[in-house]
Formats: structure tokens, sequence, C-alpha cells
């Protein structure tokens, strides 16, 4: 199958089946964009807007000052922000500086915080004053030395900005910090530095520029390594594919997140590749995206299914103007046709499936945007990106119309996972990534996702691991057992169901076990729907048959009744 590559015969003919892609950092993009478009538009934020030229001002600041910090080439620094320029600055800044950035969600619990800052091993975060006090609770059991802080009011316009301190002490946010001790601001930290240029050189090929951590199928965080090459390939193979855009010309919205690699490289990379003014969305509110689509008019809107539903579902949906947008490539979970046909005949403008993993920067496949798409597939792999369907028993290729393991092999194929050689060699042979996805492939190229081998749930974009939620449920002193599984929902595509058996003679209500999750988990992981039973389905060794469960739910999802209190 990979020697026929009959995807290219598929490929619109203004996409190449190989691309040129530059041996340069990453930062490259943003210098050459400040150079060509100076004056242009980088960032817009509630109203701000930021050039190229500032961009960069910015970012070499940021950079300056790790290095003054004592930050060396290959050292990790955390970022944990929403989308605003402060997250722009910091990534472009320490990837000036030589560093590796690891992305972190800022709705970690210290829990996930701890494992990440620990495994990683980053000595520097970038974080809100917000969660100043959630960070330094974790400070003392991982290897940080500095805690830069910023607040969302920062880069807003001027009346915002005075009127910022007031909001926060209405919703009762009102962070205590101190100073000192290796605490800083952001903005006295780039006030200090100068905006000379600095580029620590780094071979694009070996160096890291980013940790971006995942759970496959263990559901221990793994720190995915991309190199500068990868995210550079990446961006330039977004390009290739949404072919009709102009550099200095476009408005990307960003309202997925860049902490996630999908919104990182078609959004953030892609954006500033192409010098578009980025409208950075820190938090996804209905009727906000409405009103900012329908002001700031963005031509190019990535995003996921939810994104989409929450939109064209909205009560107000009329008063609004979508047309300005042109192309959108859904990712994250399964498009519905209907939720495709709704958003184009709004809009005017296309939209379309593809399909990536954090493995591979994250994007290897799409349907054309304007050209040839089938419902239900993911469509073709991208330019220089090859693809296998192999038999999981046994690795050898099978015949095209089998389902099989997806393998994909390509520029933006990760070089491994921090410090699990182990884990690395299980999905990565002689170049080829193994998915971890069952699929099939037709005779013109095009591929479809029928399955997933590992047990991950993708509710609203997010991936969640079924055994990092069991591990927190079994804490509960009143669990004896819990398997928790994805069951399709019509808005997060799917969402978190767990069943749980009790010890004998306790009892818990949903309410407390929501109650005992949250603390503990990100709020998108926390289970939806509970299922009290008296035992679970296993094999002869004591497996549970999660798949069973499953299934069991897909039939009951439609009528599905909340699980009353029970006692055992």
């Amino acid at each position: 199958m990979s020697n026929a590559k009959p995807w290219i015969a598929s490929y619109p003919v203004e996409v190449p089946a190989s691309l040129e892609y530059p041996r340069v950092p990453l930062t490259h993009f943003l210098e050459q964009s400040a150079k060509d478009f100076p004056n242009h538009n980088a960032l817009y934020f509630m109203g701000r807007r930021m050039t190229y030229s500032q961009l960069l001002s910015y970012s070499y600041q940021f950079a300056n000052a790790l290095l003054k910090r004592g930050v060396k080439k290959g050292d990790r620094v955390a970022i944990m922000l929403p989308n605003s320029p402060q997250a722009v600055i910091s990534y472009y800044g320490a990837l000036f500086a030589g560093a590796i950035v690891v992305q972190t969600n800022p709705l970690y619990t210290e829990r996930e915080l701890l494992h990440q800052l620990g495994d990683s091993g980053a000595e520097v975060i970038v974080t809100l004053d917000l969660l100043y006090e959630r960070v330094m609770n974790v400070k003392s059991s991982t290897a940080l030395k500095r805690i830069i802080l910023t607040s969302m009011g920062e880069f807003l316009p001027f009346i915002k900005k005075l009127f910022y301190p007031l909001v926060q002490r209405r919703q009762g946010q009102k962070p205590r910090v101190e100073y000192g001790g290796g605490v800083e601001a952001l903005s006295a930290l780039l006030a200090e530095s100068e905006a000379t240029p600095v580029q620590v050189e780094v071979d694009p090929d070996e160096d890291l520029a980013l940790l971006q951590y995942t759970g496959g199928t263990t559901g221990v965080a793994k720190g995915v390594m991309l190199t500068h090459s990868n995210l550079v390939a990446n961006a330039v193979q977004t390009l290739a594919i949404i072919y009709k855009l102009k550099k200095g010309q476009e408005r990307i919205l960003g309202a997925l997140p860049f902490f996630h690699v999908y919104g990182m490289t078609t959004v953030m990379n892609l954006g500033i590749q192409l010098a578009a003014e980025i409208i950075l969305i820190p938090r996804f509110d209905v009727k906000e995206i409405l009103k900012t689509i329908h002001r700031v008019k963005p031509t190019v809107f990535p995003g996921a299914p939810t994104m989409y539903i929450a939109l064209i579902n909205h009560p107000d949906l009329k008063k609004y103007d979508l047309s300005s947008i042109e192309a959108c490539v859904s990712g994250s979970a399964p498009l519905p046709v209907e939720v495709q046909q709704r958003f184009e005949a709004l809009t005017g403008g296309r939209l379309v499936e593809g399909y990536g993993l954090t493995e591979s920067s994250p994007v290897t496949h799409s349907n054309p945007i304007w050209g040839h798409r089938i419902s239900g597939s993911i469509g073709l792999p991208w330019p220089d990106t090859d693809c296998r369907i192999v038999d999981p028993a046994t690795g050898e290729d099978l015949p095209q119309g089998e389902v099989g393991e997806l393998a994909v092999k390509g520029p933006q194929v990760m070089r491994g996972y921090w410090n699990r050689p182990e884990d690395t060699a299980a999905v990565l042979r002689d170049g080829w990534l193994l998915t971890g996805d069952m699929a099939y492939m037709d005779e013109k190229g095009y591929f479809y996702i029928v399955d997933r081998k590992k047990d991950m749930i993708i509710a609203g974009g997010y991936n969640i691991y079924p055994r990092e939620v069991e591990e927190v449920l079994f804490e509960h002193p009143a669990v004896l057992e819990a398997a928790v599984v994805g069951v399709p929902d019509p808005y997060r595509g799917e969402t978190v169901k767990v069943f749980i058996v009790l010890k004998p003679g306790h009892s818990v209500s949903e309410e407390e076990l929501d109650a005992f999750c949250r603390k503990r988990l990100a709020a998108y992981k926390v289970p939806r729907i509970y299922e009290y039973r008296s035992e679970l389905p296993k094999t002869m060794v004591g497996k549970v048959l999660r798949r069973q469960l499953q299934e069991e739910s897909r039939k009951q999802a439609q009528g599905e009744k909340p699980a009353q209190e029970m006692t055992q």
C-alpha cells in the first residue's frame, strides 16, 4: 500500500505530492513575518491589537530575560496560559532562548500539574496570577526555580485594563501573590529587558522545540518530543492544504487552545507563518464567539465539532454575520455531516474533517477543502505523509479495504517520548508511527477510522484516559471497583461514563463522587454519567471487559436515566 500512494491522484491540482521544508527553527516564521509585514496586526485580544514588529520585540525581550536568568539551550520552560498575547510571547521567546516549551493546561489540578512538571523537569513556568497558589503548592516537589506571573488584564485595551481589577473583585478573584524568591511579574521582566535580537543556535532536525504531553494507552501522560523541523513541517503542510490563503491578508480565529498541539499548529504556527492576524479567544463562550466573528471577521476558523455545534444551535444566531469565514478544518473528534452542512450554509465557507495525533505535530490527514470530500472519512494523507494499514498482531500490511491499525510516516512525526524508550519503541518502528486507531483505505486513497485500539475518550476535543479517572475513583473509600468508558454525546462527541461497584456496607451518591473527582481532575475529565453495578464483567484472568460495557452503554445511551444512590 505504501508504495502505491493512491491518494496522490485524488489531490486537488493545487496541492503538490511533496513540499520543500526550510531547515530553520520555528522562530524563523516570526522573524520573516515581522520583516515582511512589520505593521500588520499579529494579535487581536479583546479589542487591542499588536503588530508583528511589536510581537517580535516582546519575544526578544522575553528571550533575553530568560537568558539573563540562566536558562540554557534545552532547558524546559512550562507555559500554563489561556490564549492571550502573553502565551504567544512566552512561546516564541522561550524558543528564541533555545529552551524547550512544555505546554500546560491551565485547568490542570495539582495532581496533574505535579506529574507534568516533575516528568519534564521544567525549571521555569509562566502562568496566571490566579494560578499562583496551585503552582506554589507543587513547587517543592518539582525542579521549578522561577515562577513568572501575568494577569489576564495585562494586555487589554486601556479602558478594559483600567476596570479589570474591579471585575476581578466582583468575581471574587483576588490573587494573593508574594513576589520575590524566584517569583516575578512578566510585565517587570519585559520592561527591564532589551529587544535586541537573540536566537540561540539550534539544529532544527535534532533539537526539540516542544514537549507536548499525551496519555496514550497506559493513561500515564507522556511527553511527546517534537523538534523544530516537526513543527515547521506541519505548518508548511497546513498552508499547502489551505492553499487559497494569502500572506498578510488572513485573520484566524484562535478558539482552539494553544496549549493543545492542534491549536498551536493550525492557529498560532500557521498564523505566524502567514503573517495573519490571530484573534485570541481565552475562553470559549458561544455568544462572544458569534460577536467576534461578526465584528472582527475571521477568514479561517480551525475548530472541533463541539464548537461548530454550539454556534449553529445558538438562539441568537440570526443576529450575526458569519460570512467572512472561508475555510475550517475540524479535528479532535468525528464531524457529523449535518453539522458540516448547516455550518457551510450559514457561512458560505468550507468545513472539512481532518485527523491527527499529538505524536504527529498533529495533522496527518484531511479532506480537501476545495475538492472532493467524503463524509465519514478523515480524508487523504497530507503531502509527504505515507500511510499503511497493518495487522495489529503481526505488523504485516493489509490489502486495500481491510481494517487494521493505521501507521503513518512523515516529517511531522515525533522523535519519541521523553525519557520513555520502551514506550517509544512500542509505537515507532523504522520511522513508522503506530497510531492505535483501526482504519481502512478505499480505492481512491481516502481513509476511514472505524474504531480505536486505545480506550481513549475524546470529549469536546479533549483527550481523556480512562485509567487516570479510574485511579481517582479508586481513592474514594466507598469504591471497590470502577470502569470508565466513553459513550456518545450529541454535543461533546463522547462523554465520560463510569461503572461503579461499591464496597459492602458502603453508600455514596453521584453528587459526592462528582465533588470528589472535581477536586482531583480537570473539569472535562469528570464523569458525567454514573451507573452502579454489583459486579463488572471480566475475563478469566480478571481483566474488566471494557468493550462490553461500552457496547451496553451505546445501546442505552439515548434513553438512559441517571442512576440513583445505591447501597450495597
